[in-house]
C-alpha cells in the first residue's frame, strides 16, 4: 500500500454514525471502568497504529485537541493520517497534548510528563491511548471506585511493568491526573483517574 493511500484511506465509511457508535462505547466503558467494550466499527490506520486506537482518534480528536505520538508512530504515516481525517495537530510537547497514542509494545513514559490539568481545570489533562497485546491474560489487578459495584478484575497483557506504580501516583493527585484508554484489536478498556488499582 502506498503512503498516499495510507494517509487518505482507512477512516470510517459513515463518519457521523460510526463516530457516534465509538463514542457511546467509550463513554460506557468510562462509566463502568474495567469493562471491555467491543467497537462495532473499524478503522484501518497506517501501521503501527492499531484499529481501535485509530477509531478513538477519529472519534475524539479534532482541531482543538493537540496530539502527541510515540516515536514509532511519529515516524510512520500516522501523523498525516490523523491530521487529514481529524484536523488535529501533532505536538512534540507531551504536556500540551490532549491525547497521546502508543502502539503495541511502545515504551510508556511517566504519566507526570503529560498534561495533568489543574485544581481549577482538571479536565485540561492528557488522555493516554495505549495499545497492548490483549485485554486479558496479563497481571490481574483489582479495580475499585466510582462505576464499579464490588470490585472488578482487569488483566491487560502488555502494560509496562511499572504501570501499577505509575497509576497509584496518578490517582494520588486527584482531581488532577491522566485518564487511560487501553486498546487491543477491536476492543477497548477505559480507566478514569478515579479508579483505584491494586494487585489481586
Amino acid at each position: 500500500m502506498s503512503t498516499q493511500s495510507q494517509i487518505y484511506g482507512g477512516a470510517f465509511a459513515e463518519s457521523v454514525f460510526e463516530a457516534q457508535a465509538v463514542f457511546r462505547t467509550l463513554m460506557d466503558c468510562f462509566a463502568r471502568p474495567g469493562t471491555i467494550g467491543r467497537l462495532s466499527t473499524a478503522a484501518s490506520p497506517p501501521p503501527p497504529l492499531g484499529g481501535a486506537s485509530g477509531a478513538v482518534a477519529l472519534t475524539l480528536c479534532d482541531h482543538d485537541t493537540p496530539v502527541w505520538l510515540s516515536p514509532a508512530l511519529s515516524k510512520s504515516a500516522a501523523p498525516k493520517w490523523i491530521a487529514f481525517h481529524t484536523g488535529a495537530a501533532v505536538t512534540d510537547t507531551k504536556n500540551e497534548a490532549r491525547f497521546a497514542f502508543f502502539e503495541k509494545g511502545a515504551a510508556v513514559p511517566g504519566f507526570d510528563q503529560f498534561g495533568l490539568g489543574s485544581q481549577e481545570y482538571p479536565d485540561r489533562s492528557t488522555t493516554l491511548v495505549v495499545e497492548v497485546e490483549a485485554l486479558e491474560g496479563g497481571q490481574p489487578l483489582i479495580g475499585r471506585g466510582p462505576g464499579i459495584k464490588n470490585g472488578i478484575v482487569i488483566a491487560p497483557k502488555g502494560l509496562p511493568d511499572v504501570f501499577l506504580d505509575l497509576w497509584t501516583a496518578n490517582r494520588a493527585i486527584f482531581p488532577r491526573g491522566i485518564d487511560l484508554v487501553v486498546t487491543s484489536g477491536e476492543t477497548v478498556l477505559c480507566l478514569p483517574r478515579t479508579t483505584k488499582l491494586e494487585r489481586e
